[in-house]
């Protein structure tokens, strides 16, 4: 297995400052499509023997130099060795064609940074935890279901990518036609891209932002389009994801099995987030007719909104001792 060379930035160019607690270095490592994968490590000072460590990744056309990496620097303040990458196709990480998705390789992603924290000298293989932000804590769960080796897992103001790509928002696109529709719009699409020999993309977030645009656009676009939270490689940012670049995520649920993770779970949602119906769903079909729901917990954050949970709000809306504590007593 090759790793590709990847053009990595070397300076800081992240939307939050640098720790001097921390020892911060670019890596890469490879998961099972051959794709190779750019990281930020996060080791705390001092750092000797072995210790616990969690991947982290997310939103869903972000980039690890906005909220994943907040998230890893912070829990690596707090002690934990922690490992923010970049999802295959996007980013500084490898995998061509650009900005596309899949259920499959994106869970991969997951499972090839725990393979790559669990072969770390400073690393203590069976504590392991992983943090999915957004859409990626909908593959966060997906990977946990699958992967034995996570022993821990949050999932912070989650999307289900494959619900929300096949019911639409709130479900209320949830029928055969709808769907068929989007399939038949996809597939023309697909033609349209190799007869004009490049794939057309579908926008990130609305800029400039309409005056009547929905609270949850107004939102995305206060993040993404403003310095609280803009980044030249963010996709969300800019140009977005291909038109069909999450095609394939309209037949495949990702979290059937969920209520079979037998690790410890936490999802943690604004509950004035519009999004927060997917963590509150998520959470009642994890513990229904499983064996395993004593470690399960939905943590509702009042009056937070989908955003705060990316870099706090201004309002400090991440809740980093109720994830030290979290990860603490399950990577024992």
């Amino acid at each position: 297995m090759k790793l590709e060379e990847l053009n990595l930035t070397q300076e800081w160019d992240k939307t939050f400052p640098k720790s001097d607690a921390v020892a911060h270095s670019k890596v890469t490592f490879i998961n099972r499509y051959g794709i190779t994968l750019a990281g930020d490590l996060y080791i705390p000072e001092k750092a000797q023997g072995h210790l616990p460590a969690i991947a982290v990744c997310g939103p869903f056309g972000a980039v690890k130099e906005q909220c994943s990496g907040l998230y890893a620097q912070t829990m690596a303040e707090r002690g934990f060795v922690t490992l923010a990458f970049d999802p295959s196709f996007t980013g500084e990480s490898g995998g061509n064609v650009r900005y596309m998705a899949s259920p499959d390789i994106n869970t991969e992603d997951f499972m090839a940074a725990v393979d790559f924290l669990s072969l770390h000298e400073l690393v203590d293989a069976d504590r392991i935890g992983i943090i999915g932000i957004c859409g990626l804590g909908g593959m966060a769960l997906n990977a946990a279901a699958l992967d034995t080796r996570i022993k821990a897992t949050v999932a912070a103001t989650m999307y289900d990518m494959t619900r929300v790509n096949a019911k639409g928002y709130f479900d209320a696109a949830d029928s055969e036609e709808a769907r068929y529709q989007a399939r038949a719009a996809m597939c023309a699409q697909r033609l349209a891209d190799l007869q004009a020999g490049e794939y057309k993309l579908g926008g990130g977030v609305v800029d400039p932002l309409p005056e009547d645009a929905p609270f949850f656009v107004k939102d995305y676009y206060d993040y993404y389009k403003t310095p609280r939270g803009y980044h030249p490689r963010s996709l969300n940012s800019n140009g977005g994801w291909n038109v069909i670049g999450c095609e394939s995520f309209i037949n495949q649920p990702i979290l059937q099995y969920s209520n079979e993770i037998r690790s410890a779970v936490l999802l943690i949602h604004g509950d004035a987030a519009h999004s927060c119906y997917f963590s509150r769903d998520a959470y009642a079909n994890m513990i229904k007719d499983s064996k395993y729901a004593g470690n399960k917990e939905l943590l509702i954050i009042p009056g937070a909104v989908h955003t705060d949970l990316y870099d706090g709000g201004g309002k400090g809306a991440i809740p980093f001792d109720k994830l030290q504590a979290f990860f603490a007593e399950n990577l024992q």
